[in-house]
C-alpha cells in the first residue's frame, strides 16, 4: 500500500513508525510545510506568514511549560525519559519527539518544505491525487496514494469570536496564535477573552507585565486559583467601543488591549469537497470514531480528539487504521458508521454538550481508547494513563499557580502517585 501522511508533527511521526514498523510491506511519505519536525512544539519568533507566503503554523510561546505531567506525555513504545520534574518545557518535549524520530529512523521518510495544496479522489480509480509543492524548488507535483492520513494538528487556525462593535476598538487586538513574550503588555490594560487552558495561563503569565488583567469568561463553576491582585475575573464581553469593553453584567472598563484565548479552529484547507469530509460548528464530520472518513474510508484523520493523552492516543488511532486499512478488520456498513456517529452526538446532547464539543474526551477519554482498542483488536492504553490526565487537569483548575510543581510517578497500569 502506498501511505501519504500530512505534517510530522506528534501524529505525524506516530503515523510514520507504525507504517515503516515491518509489520506491513507499505511505502510511505510524509509531507511535511515547514524546515523541521515537531509540529505545534516548534517555536518561532516570526509571526503572520513565513518567507514562502505561508501562515506560521506554530502556536507555540517562548515560555511554554506543558499542562500536562510527562508520565502522560509519551508514546506506549517510548516514554519521555526519567527527570526531576513532573511538567516540562517546549524544548523538552520537542528534544523529545526529535529522539522519538531518530529511535525508530523515521526522517528518511519526511519531505520537508513541501507543502500539500489539495488532496482529492483521483478519477476512475480507487486512489488519492495528492498535489503537493517543493517550497524550496518551487516545483508543484501530484502523486498518487492508496491512502491518506491527515495529521495536520488543530492549533493553527485561529477562532476569532465577532463581538459587536469590534471594528470601533482603538486599542489592539491578538489572538493567542500570535503570541509570543509578555512584554508586549507593558504597563497595559487587558481583557483576556476566554479561560480554556491558554486563557488560563496567559492571564497569569502577562499579569507580571500588564497594569491589569480582566479574565473574560462563561464559566459556570467557580475557579479555585487564587490569582494576583491585579486579575480580576469578569462575565463575557458583549462589545466594544473605542475604548472600553461592555460585559455581560452592564459594567464597563477601559482596556488598551483585547486578548483573544478563544482556541482554535479544525481546518483541512488541503481537502477537495470530494473528499466527503466537512467542518461544521468545529466538528469534522462525518466520520467514523472520531477518525475515519465515512464516505471514503481510505481517509483518516489523526489525532482530532482533544483533553486527551495526545501522543499515546494518535499511536493507538494509527494502530487501529492499519488493522482496518489491511483487512485484518472489516469497516462496517456506510449506514452502520453515520448511526455509530449519530448516536454519539445524540449522547452529549443529553450532557448538554454543543457541537463544537464533539472531539472533546476529558473524562470520557478512557471509553474511546477501549472502545477504539476492542474494536481493532489490538492493545489499549493502560487505565493511569486517563486517570492521572483527568487528576492533574482538576489540579490546572483548582491551583493553576502552583500545579506545576507536583511530581507524579507512574506505579502500574492502573495506579500513579503523588511525590
Amino acid at each position: 500500500m502506498r501511505i501519504a501522511v500530512i505534517g510530522a508533527g506528534a501524529a505525524g511521526l506516530a503515523a510514520l513508525r507504525h507504517c515503516t514498523s515491518g509489520t506491513y510491506d507499505d511505502q510511505v511519505v510524509c509531507y511535511e510545510k515547514t524546515d523541521q519536525i515537531g509540529g505545534t512544539w516548534v517555536y518561532r519568533e516570526e509571526t503572520g506568514s513565513d518567507r514562502y507566503g505561508l501562515p506560521i503554523h506554530t502556536s507555540m510561546y517562548k515560555s511554554l511549560r506543558t499542562n500536562l505531567p510527562k508520565e502522560v506525555m509519551g508514546y506506549p513504545d517510548y516514554s519521555i525519559s526519567e527527570r526531576p520534574q513532573s511538567y516540562l518545557s517546549r524544548m523538552e518535549i520537542l528534544d523529545f519527539l526529535n529522539a522519538y524520530c531518530d529511535h525508530f529512523t523515521l526522517r528518511p521518510y519526511i519531505r520537508l518544505l513541501h507543502h500539500v495544496e489539495l488532496i482529492e479522489p483521483a478519477v476512475g480509480d480507487r486512489k488519492w491525487s495528492v498535489k503537493v509543492k517543493d517550497l524550496q524548488r518551487d516545483v508543484l507535483m501530484t502523486e498518487s496514494f492508496d491512502v491518506v492520513m491527515v495529521c495536520n494538528g488543530h492549533y493553527f487556525e485561529p477562532n476569532m469570536p465577532k463581538i459587536s462593535g469590534q471594528n470601533l476598538f482603538v486599542g489592539e487586538q491578538i489572538h493567542s496564535h500570535d503570541y509570543r513574550v509578555p512584554e508586549i503588555f507593558n504597563g497595559k490594560n487587558v481583557v483576556v477573552l476566554g479561560a480554556g487552558p491558554s486563557g488560563m495561563d496567559l492571564a497569569l503569565e502577562i499579569s507580571k507585565n500588564a497594569n491589569r488583567v480582566i479574565l473574560s469568561h462563561h464559566i459556570k463553576e467557580t475557579i479555585l486559583t487564587v490569582f494576583p491582585e491585579n486579575v480580576v475575573q469578569k462575565a463575557d464581553v458583549v462589545e466594544l467601543t473605542e475604548r472600553e469593553a461592555v460585559f455581560a453584567d452592564g459594567t464597563k472598563e477601559q482596556v488598551d488591549v483585547v486578548f483573544h484565548c478563544t482556541g482554535y479552529k479544525y481546518s483541512f484547507p488541503f481537502l477537495a469537497k470530494s473528499c466527503g469530509v466537512r467542518v461544521d460548528s468545529n466538528m469534522v464530520t462525518p466520520l467514523w470514531k472520531h477518525l475515519v472518513s465515512i464516505e471514503n474510508p481510505t481517509l483518516a484523520f489523526v489525532g482530532l480528539p482533544f483533553y486527551v493523552c495526545a501522543f499515546s492516543m494518535f499511536d493507538l488511532q494509527v494502530r487501529f487504521i492499519l488493522r482496518h486499512w489491511h483487512g485484518e478488520r472489516q469497516f462496517p456498513a456506510r449506514a452502520d458508521m453515520l448511526r455509530d456517529e449519530a448516536e454519539e452526538m445524540a449522547r452529549r446532547a443529553e450532557r448538554g454538550l454543543k457541537k463544537k464539543h464533539f472531539h472533546m474526551m476529558g473524562p470520557e477519554q478512557g471509553h474511546y481508547y477501549d472502545d477504539l482498542a476492542n474494536t481493532a483488536g489490538v492493545t489499549s492504553l493502560p487505565p493511569v494513563l486517563a486517570k492521572l490526565h483527568n487528576a492533574s487537569s482538576q489540579r490546572f483548575v483548582d491551583d493553576l499557580v502552583h500545579y506545576r510543581e507536583d511530581r507524579y510517578r507512574i506505579i502500574d497500569d492502573y495506579n500513579f502517585i503523588q511525590l
